[in-house]
């Protein structure tokens, strides 16, 4: 069954193909672009919180500590040194478990443009395609 229409020769149709490719990966990469700024803006915000945050709970955090290691001591009957050992190693330890779990949030794919890595392996999928059925011998005849 032939397929009704003007009938397009192979250069014209190859011209064609290039034509659009270029559009589509010159419109994906304006996509990337786009993404990856509202990824860094975002990011940006995020740690620019966190400063914010530090700035002003470092002295208050201070203070508290300077409480507990007084209450340790007088609840316990500790002398100063050992109960601002024991808040010491404790507030240690929350710290450290808390300065993993930020570090794992600011991995590398939280940062990737996903949706543009998806989108151009759909688009290379397509290409892919298109390629292959123009060179079908079956469709030539």
């Amino acid at each position: 069954m032939a397929i009704p229409g003007p009938q397009r020769s192979v250069p014209d149709m190859i011209s064609d193909l290039f034509l659009q490719v270029s559009t589509l990966f010159r419109k994906e990469a304006q996509l990337a672009r786009a993404e990856m700024s509202e990824n860094m803006a975002t990011v940006g915000r995020g740690l620019g919180l966190i400063i914010a945050g530090a700035v002003l709970l470092i002295p208050s955090l201070v203070i508290l500590l300077q409480a507990a290691v007084t209450a340790v001591g007088d609840r316990y009957d500790l002398a100063p040194t050992w109960s601002a050992l024991i808040v010491g190693g404790l507030v240690l330890i929350i710290g450290v478990i808390l300065f993993l779990i930020g570090i794992s949030r600011l991995r590398f794919e939280h940062i990737m443009p996903n949706k543009t890595v998806h989108q151009l392996q759909r688009d290379a999928a397509v290409a892919k395609e298109k390629v292959s059925r123009s060179h079908d011998p079956r469709r030539a005849a």
